[in-house]
Protein backbone atom coordinates (compact mmCIF):
# COMPACT_ATOMS: atom_id res chain seq x y z
CA UNK A 1 0.00 0.00 0.00
CA UNK A 2 2.82 2.12 0.73
CA UNK A 3 3.99 1.90 -2.92
CA UNK A 4 1.03 2.82 -4.19
CA UNK A 5 0.49 5.77 -1.94
CA UNK A 6 4.17 7.00 -3.04
CA UNK A 7 2.96 6.92 -6.85
CA UNK A 8 -0.67 7.75 -6.18
CA UNK A 9 0.18 11.65 -7.97
CA UNK A 10 1.86 10.62 -10.55
CA UNK A 11 -0.63 7.60 -11.50
CA UNK A 12 -3.43 9.82 -11.47
CA UNK A 13 -1.25 12.06 -13.28
CA UNK A 14 -0.67 9.71 -15.98
CA UNK A 15 -4.21 8.48 -16.18
CA UNK A 16 -5.60 12.28 -16.41
CA UNK A 17 -3.05 12.51 -19.36
CA UNK A 18 -4.53 9.35 -20.97
CA UNK A 19 -7.99 10.60 -21.06
CA UNK A 20 -7.16 14.06 -21.73
CA UNK A 21 -5.60 12.75 -25.16
CA UNK A 22 -8.26 10.72 -25.78
CA UNK A 23 -10.47 13.28 -25.40
CA UNK A 24 -9.01 14.89 -28.00
CA UNK A 25 -8.05 12.51 -30.61
CA UNK A 26 -11.22 10.23 -30.56
CA UNK A 27 -14.88 10.40 -31.96
CA UNK A 28 -16.49 12.21 -29.25
CA UNK A 29 -20.10 11.04 -30.91
CA UNK A 30 -20.86 8.55 -33.11
CA UNK A 31 -24.23 8.32 -34.86
CA UNK A 32 -24.84 4.69 -36.29
CA UNK A 33 -27.89 4.51 -39.27
CA UNK A 34 -28.17 1.19 -40.96
CA UNK A 35 -24.49 1.18 -42.86
CA UNK A 36 -23.62 4.78 -42.10
CA UNK A 37 -21.63 6.15 -39.98
CA UNK A 38 -20.83 9.68 -38.96
CA UNK A 39 -18.31 10.30 -36.20
CA UNK A 40 -18.23 13.59 -34.60
CA UNK A 41 -14.50 14.06 -33.65
CA UNK A 42 -13.65 14.99 -29.72
CA UNK A 43 -12.92 18.21 -30.66
CA UNK A 44 -15.43 19.25 -32.48
CA UNK A 45 -17.91 18.36 -29.62
CA UNK A 46 -15.60 19.79 -26.90
CA UNK A 47 -14.91 23.23 -29.51
CA UNK A 48 -17.31 23.61 -32.08
CA UNK A 49 -17.03 23.42 -35.56
CA UNK A 50 -17.38 25.93 -39.01
CA UNK A 51 -17.18 23.80 -41.95
CA UNK A 52 -17.46 25.68 -45.18
CA UNK A 53 -18.35 23.42 -48.96
CA UNK A 54 -17.92 25.65 -52.24
CA UNK A 55 -20.67 24.92 -54.68
CA UNK A 56 -20.71 25.41 -57.79
CA UNK A 57 -23.31 28.49 -57.40
CA UNK A 58 -22.82 29.69 -54.02
CA UNK A 59 -21.19 28.25 -50.66
CA UNK A 60 -23.02 26.76 -47.53
CA UNK A 61 -21.21 26.44 -44.21
CA UNK A 62 -22.04 24.47 -41.78
CA UNK A 63 -21.68 25.42 -38.31
CA UNK A 64 -21.41 22.73 -35.29
CA UNK A 65 -21.97 24.16 -31.89
CA UNK A 66 -20.02 22.39 -28.96
CA UNK A 67 -21.76 20.46 -26.01
CA UNK A 68 -21.43 22.78 -22.77
CA UNK A 69 -20.85 19.99 -20.56
CA UNK A 70 -17.87 18.19 -22.67
CA UNK A 71 -16.29 22.09 -22.65
CA UNK A 72 -16.92 22.36 -18.95
CA UNK A 73 -15.35 19.01 -18.43
CA UNK A 74 -12.14 19.45 -20.71
CA UNK A 75 -11.68 22.51 -18.75
CA UNK A 76 -12.35 20.67 -15.54
CA UNK A 77 -9.88 17.80 -17.15
CA UNK A 78 -7.15 20.81 -17.75
CA UNK A 79 -7.09 22.18 -14.57
CA UNK A 80 -7.08 19.31 -12.67
CA UNK A 81 -3.85 18.24 -14.47
CA UNK A 82 -1.95 21.59 -13.39
CA UNK A 83 -3.77 20.95 -10.34
CA UNK A 84 -2.38 17.39 -9.90
CA UNK A 85 1.11 18.85 -10.78
CA UNK A 86 1.31 21.41 -8.15
CA UNK A 87 0.04 18.93 -5.66
CA UNK A 88 2.95 16.25 -6.91
CA UNK A 89 5.51 19.76 -6.83
CA UNK A 90 4.62 21.26 -3.30
CA UNK A 91 5.60 17.97 -0.85
CA UNK A 92 8.92 18.35 -3.10
CA UNK A 93 9.87 21.98 -1.57
CA UNK A 94 9.91 20.43 1.79
CA UNK A 95 7.94 23.66 3.27
CA UNK A 96 5.51 22.74 5.78
CA UNK A 97 2.63 25.61 4.85
CA UNK A 98 2.95 24.56 1.63
CA UNK A 99 1.99 21.07 2.95
CA UNK A 100 -1.65 21.74 3.50
CA UNK A 101 -2.22 22.98 -0.05
CA UNK A 102 -1.43 19.64 -1.17
CA UNK A 103 -4.16 18.15 0.18
CA UNK A 104 -6.48 20.67 -0.86
CA UNK A 105 -4.97 20.37 -4.23
CA UNK A 106 -5.52 16.38 -3.76
CA UNK A 107 -9.23 16.97 -2.98
CA UNK A 108 -9.64 19.26 -5.88
CA UNK A 109 -8.52 17.34 -8.40
CA UNK A 110 -10.38 14.38 -7.24
CA UNK A 111 -13.61 16.34 -7.53
CA UNK A 112 -12.31 17.88 -11.04
CA UNK A 113 -11.21 14.63 -12.50
CA UNK A 114 -14.44 12.20 -11.60
CA UNK A 115 -16.95 15.51 -12.69
CA UNK A 116 -14.98 15.10 -16.17
CA UNK A 117 -15.42 11.34 -16.16
CA UNK A 118 -19.07 11.85 -15.52
CA UNK A 119 -19.62 14.74 -17.98
CA UNK A 120 -17.82 12.49 -20.57
CA UNK A 121 -20.47 9.94 -20.44
CA UNK A 122 -23.40 12.63 -20.49
CA UNK A 123 -22.22 14.53 -23.40
CA UNK A 124 -24.57 12.83 -26.57
CA UNK A 125 -27.79 14.83 -25.33
CA UNK A 126 -26.44 17.74 -24.27
CA UNK A 127 -24.59 17.86 -27.84
CA UNK A 128 -27.61 18.06 -29.43
CA UNK A 129 -29.35 19.79 -27.51
CA UNK A 130 -26.80 22.66 -27.78
CA UNK A 131 -27.03 22.38 -31.83
CA UNK A 132 -30.91 22.47 -31.50
CA UNK A 133 -32.01 18.81 -32.12
CA UNK A 134 -34.59 18.19 -29.59
CA UNK A 135 -34.74 14.34 -29.27
CA UNK A 136 -31.39 12.87 -29.78
CA UNK A 137 -31.30 10.00 -33.13
CA UNK A 138 -31.49 6.27 -32.66
CA UNK A 139 -28.09 5.14 -33.01
CA UNK A 140 -26.49 7.93 -31.47
CA UNK A 141 -24.16 7.33 -28.62
CA UNK A 142 -20.33 8.23 -27.06
CA UNK A 143 -17.58 6.94 -28.59
CA UNK A 144 -15.33 4.41 -27.26
CA UNK A 145 -12.40 6.61 -26.83
CA UNK A 146 -14.53 8.65 -25.06
CA UNK A 147 -16.09 6.08 -22.58
CA UNK A 148 -12.70 4.77 -21.95
CA UNK A 149 -11.86 8.04 -21.06
CA UNK A 150 -14.35 8.91 -18.79
CA UNK A 151 -13.23 5.86 -16.94
CA UNK A 152 -9.69 6.82 -16.91
CA UNK A 153 -10.77 10.10 -15.65
CA UNK A 154 -12.49 8.69 -13.21
CA UNK A 155 -9.62 6.27 -12.03
CA UNK A 156 -7.83 9.38 -12.02
CA UNK A 157 -9.83 10.87 -9.10
CA UNK A 158 -9.90 7.96 -7.24
CA UNK A 159 -6.27 7.77 -7.13
CA UNK A 160 -5.71 11.39 -7.03
CA UNK A 161 -7.75 11.37 -3.37
CA UNK A 162 -5.39 8.62 -1.98
CA UNK A 163 -2.77 10.85 -1.06
CA UNK A 164 -5.27 12.88 1.31
CA UNK A 165 -6.89 9.95 2.87
CA UNK A 166 -4.00 8.62 3.76
CA UNK A 167 -2.83 11.95 5.89
CA UNK A 168 -6.39 12.07 7.42
CA UNK A 169 -6.60 8.23 8.35
CA UNK A 170 -2.98 8.76 9.70
CA UNK A 171 -3.55 11.88 11.27
CA UNK A 172 -6.28 10.34 13.60
CA UNK A 173 -4.39 8.16 15.16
Amino acid sequence: MKKVLQFAGIISLALAVIAFILFMATPGVVVTSGNIQRNFPGTTVIFGSKETTDLYVTSVTAVTKPSPLALIGWIMLLIGLLAECASIVLPLLKVKALEKFSVIFDIAVCVLFVLAGIFAFIVVPTFYAANGVDNVPNGAGIGAGWVIGGILAIAAGAFAILPAAAKFIGGKK
